[in-house]
């Protein structure tokens, strides 16, 4: 099992940045796949970034490409993700994300591709 905890939401001005943090604690952090969703309301959850286990490939929606990058800190079981230029249209919760599988042929963009699941930060980003 792998439990993980999402901080760093909050409120901000469009064109701030802001860094999400997800602290996984339980089985080895290191060998899973990790990844960033994010849910509007009355929209379904959608991918924004995924970064393999060695922390060499990683995969963004086209919606946060240029602007956000995903990244982890093994040793402090972390998982990061640094946003740019926030838009209004980026205000959702976000969620972390892993699977203990490994994906050598693409990082997975599907949420049923993720077994473990945080509980979500908010992030309202006004206009």
């Amino acid at each position: 099992q792998v439990r993980l905890v999402e901080s760093g939401g909050g409120l901000v001005q469009a064109g701030d940045s802001l860094r999400l943090s997800c602290a996984a604690s339980g089985r080895t952090f290191t060998t899973y796949t990790m990844a960033w969703f994010r849910q509007a309301p009355g929209k379904e959850r959608e991918f924004v970034a995924a970064l393999s286990w060695r922390g060499s490939t990683n995969r963004y929606a086209d919606s946060v490409a240029g602007r956000f990058t995903v990244s982890r800190d093994t040793a402090k079981t972390t998982l990061y993700l640094d946003m740019n230029s926030l838009k209004s249209e980026d205000t959702a919760v976000y969620y972390c994300a892993a699977s203990s599988l490994a994906y050598p042929t693409g990082l997975p963009s599907l949420p049923e591709r993720y077994s473990y699941w945080g509980q979500g930060t908010q992030l309202t980003v006004s206009s």
